[in-house]
């Protein structure tokens, strides 16, 4: 909400779920303060009753709504300000993800990553492109602001999980994860072939569809990692790898075969001790929890 506040200008929004009155309500108030208010989401929650109110109350104000992805999802969580700034995570502005799922949110101040997150968010709300529909192009992937080196991507135009697994296969000390959904066998690989050349890899998996054939929670289970399912009673929405205490990949990509090359989706990669060290203390929360759930 603070930060939709700043707004002068203009807001871009790709939200997959929204319904947060704060937030609905800000979106409101920059219209009234005269900014350009634009805003993206996923076509079923557009059109189920029960997620859509909240983008039903900024039509009705004269704010443009657009839909997409009718195969799959649109499941980004960004927004942009004024081509100046960017909030992004794992985050869906909805009272579920504030107040009950663990989630990570980052607001970032640069044009440039503004730049290409604008980029993308108009070939889906002018030109109705979404999943693999929409072509790479128009972006910068590799920024340097305030100084730290930062890798911005989109899926599925962008081949994201190649630019994780490219990463992961550098690690030399340590691997933290957490994963909503962890489903890519490439990933997964990487992950338990730098376990055995001795890097330390800890995980934290959501509990739902952890133990179906697809996650690769039963792969490193029977490979001995320290990975382990969830202690949130509600979900662990995280999607997060942590590498060698420097580098962090999140975004609203989950590592699954759908986030690849169906869904809409953003991910950076930020080479940041600083921020490293941020997302290790909220992994050692949801680590510990894991290993001590509360009872329900």
């Amino acid at each position: 909400t603070a930060f939709i506040n700043t707004a002068q200008k203009s807001v871009d929004m790709a939200i997959y779920q929204l319904d947060l009155p704060n937030v609905t309500q800000a979106l409101l108030d920059a219209k009234k303060r005269g900014a350009t208010v634009r805003v993206v989401t996923d076509i079923d929650t557009y059109q189920d009753p029960k997620e859509n109110p909240s983008f039903k109350q900024l039509e009705k104000a004269g704010i443009k709504v657009v839909g997409g992805n009718p195969n799959a999802i649109m499941h980004d969580k960004f927004v942009v300000v004024d081509s100046a700034a960017v909030w992004m995570g794992s985050w869906n502005f909805t009272t579920n993800d504030a107040y009950r799922y663990n989630n990570n949110g980052i607001a970032i101040q640069s044009p440039e990553l503004a730049r290409n997150y604008t980029v993308t968010f108009e070939k889906m709300f002018k030109d109705g492109l979404f999943g693999p529909k929409r072509k790479a192009g128009g972006t910068t992937p590799r920024l340097t602001i305030g100084g730290v080196a930062v890798e911005n991507y989109f899926a599925p135009e962008d081949q994201a999980a190649g630019k994780i697994v490219a990463r992961l296969s550098k690690a030399s000390k340590t691997i933290d994860f957490m994963a909503f959904s962890f489903t890519d066998d490439g990933i997964g690989k990487v992950v338990m072939d730098r376990a055995q050349a001795g890097v330390k890899v800890r995980g934290v998996f959501e509990t739902t569809g952890s133990e179906t054939q697809y996650s690769e929670y039963g792969n490193m289970q029977k490979a001995k990692l320290d990975v382990w399912q969830d202690g949130n009673p509600y979900l662990m929405h995280h999607k997060v790898f942590i590498i060698d205490g420097q580098t962090v990949v999140f975004g609203s990509f989950n590592f699954s075969q759908n986030a690849e090359t169906e869904n809409d989706e953003n991910l950076i990669i930020v080479d940041d001790a600083g921020l490293a060290q941020a997302f290790t203390a909220e992994f050692g929360r949801v680590y510990e929890q894991a290993k001590n759930p509360p009872k329900k």
